[in-house]
Parts: C-alpha cells; sequence; structure tokens
C-alpha cells in the first residue's frame, strides 16, 4: 500500500505478471530477483491508474536499494573473504 494502490484484480495481475517474467527469463537463463520482478510488476499495475497513482518517492527510494545492492554486497563479500584469509 505504500507503493501503490492495489485491489485483488491489481494484486492479481501483478503476480501473474511477475511470474510470467520469472519463467520467461528462466527459460533463457537469465537470473533474476522474484522481489525485484513483483515490485517492478506492482509499479506497472499501479501505472494503469495513472502515473500519480504510484509514490515516486517511494520507487525512487526501492530503485536506490537495487542499485547499491550489488556493490555493497560484493565490498562486503571482498571484507569478509579478506578477514577469513587472515584466520585460514
Amino acid at each position: 500500500m505504500k507503493l501503490t494502490k492495489l485491489d485483488p484484480m491489481h494484486g492479481f495481475c501483478a503476480e501473474a505478471g511477475g511470474g510470467v517474467t520469472i519463467l520467461a527469463v528462466s527459460a533463457l537463463g537469465i537470473p533474476v530477483s522474484t522481489t525485484h520482478t513483483i515490485t517492478g510488476a506492482i509499479i506497472g499495475v499501479g501505472m494503469t491508474s495513472g502515473l500519480k497513482a504510484v509514490r515516486w518517492l517511494v520507487a525512487g527510494r526501492i530503485i536506490w536499494a537495487w542499485i547499491f545492492t550489488i556493490p555493497v554486497s560484493a565490498l562486503i563479500g571482498a571484507a569478509t573473504y579478506e578477514l577469513l584469509k587472515l584466520f585460514v
């Protein structure tokens, strides 16, 4: 509800769209995050009610979190490796 208002039909369409996307990219051998896929589908369904139906400030924070996830995870992984390398 913080991203956009969904009724049961919107929820079903978002879940179905996310599911189809996951199946399609999996068939192509492309790794994909289910959370990202469903969130994108929810934004898409929300946009069917108009651009103002989506809370873009919330969507922007989600997108920035996605962008920072990979490099921060890489740094944490590298730091963990270097730390464990000292003891092994």
